[in-house]
């Protein structure tokens, strides 16, 4: 595909995104609404911090008000929006509720999986689905970096979730010749992602409000972050190319490949903030977590060229700017 066919691709087209308030799904949709796309937006409840609401876009997207686990709503929804492009982004995302709350995730990330999918596979005018999947799919394993050959081995609620959903994906991709691809990404961050539980937003929060920051675990767990913008383009860029052989089918690592531990993220951070003096408090009483999780981006570069642009010094950066603007609204 040429650069001309590139940025022509997505003009005209109807998309339908799940998760789209969410805070990737508010990126990637603000990049095809930009791209001339037309978006149908699955929307369960109204998020006015969402960041696709806060921007305005929100009014772009042709709101569809609904449950993922609502098949005849899905359905109706593809067949009567004559929609091309699935972005499966929708789902429970975080590990603390998971362990709280395990019947709800996996009724949400795993039968919900299957309904959007069996409901795409009944509509003629889907060309092709991205779904996302996470590097927890991998669960914990003994050799690094995670490639997608490896088994997929979760074992708490969040983790197995994503490793049935991503299974569910490939199986109907196999079996009934949809075009689907997988993504699995490492640790997202950027602006718009609110949940201060997670690292890089509640440092930054904490180091803006002038207050010390701190590391639930003992910050030695090393993590592969991703700055939002690359995961959009590894979205996009899988998404034009869902019908070619290599990437039909298939699970791509969107991640940097470069581990980082927490300390590490939290040190860059408060240099980032002119700040150097803050040292971090370290809590030590993090439970089930991996110590070590990475991903290769080598398939993804060889399929459809992807390879992260930012660096996590330029990705916090952007995204310093984004929270400070945030806190002072």
């Amino acid at each position: 595909m040429s650069q001309d066919e590139r940025q022509d691709f997505w003009r005209g087209r109807r998309v339908f995104v799940t998760g789209c308030t969410g805070f990737l799904g508010s990126w990637l949709t603000a990049a095809l609404i930009e791209r001339g796309a037309a978006v149908v937006g699955l929307v369960r409840d109204q998020e006015p911090e969402s960041q696709l609401v806060r921007s305005g876009l929100i009014g772009q997207v042709e709101q569809v008000s609904g449950e993922l686990l609502d098949y005849a709503l899905l359905r109706r929804t593809l067949v009567e929006c004559a929609i091309d492009t699935v972005f499966h982004l929708a789902g429970q995302t975080i590990v603390g509720v998971a362990n709280r709350e395990p019947v709800a995730t996996f009724e949400t990330n795993i039968r919900g999986t299957w309904l959007l999918l069996e409901a795409a596979r009944q509509t003629t005018t889907v060309r092709g689905i991205v779904v996302a999947s996470s590097e927890k799919a991998y669960g914990e394993q003994t050799n690094l970096p995670y490639r997608e050959e490896f088994p997929l081995q979760g074992r708490h609620p969040y983790e197995v979730s994503k490793s049935c959903a991503d299974l569910i994906a490939q199986s109907f991709a196999h079996t009934y010749g949809q075009a689907i691809a997988v993504t699995r990404c490492s640790n997202l961050y950027g602006g718009g992602d609110l949940n201060w539980n997670r690292l890089i937003p509640g440092t930054i929060r904490s180091i803006l409000n002038g207050e010390r920051p701190v590391i639930r675990s003992d910050g030695s767990f090393r993590r592969d972050y991703l700055y939002v913008a690359d995961a959009v383009r590894g979205y996009l860029m899988l998404a034009e190319r869902l019908t070619e052989p290599g990437v039909r089918g298939q699970p791509f690592n969107l991640g940097s490949g470069c581990p980082v531990s927490a300390l590490d993220v939290v040190r860059t951070i408060v240099a980032l903030s002119g700040h150097p003096e803050w040292e971090p408090l370290i809590l030590n009483e993090v439970k089930h977590e991996i110590q070590d999780e990475y991903l290769s981006p080598d398939k993804a570069a060889a399929a459809v060229g992807w390879q992260p642009q930012y660096s996590l010094e330029a990705g916090l950066e952007e995204a310093m700017r984004w929270y400070r603007a945030y806190l002072r609204s």
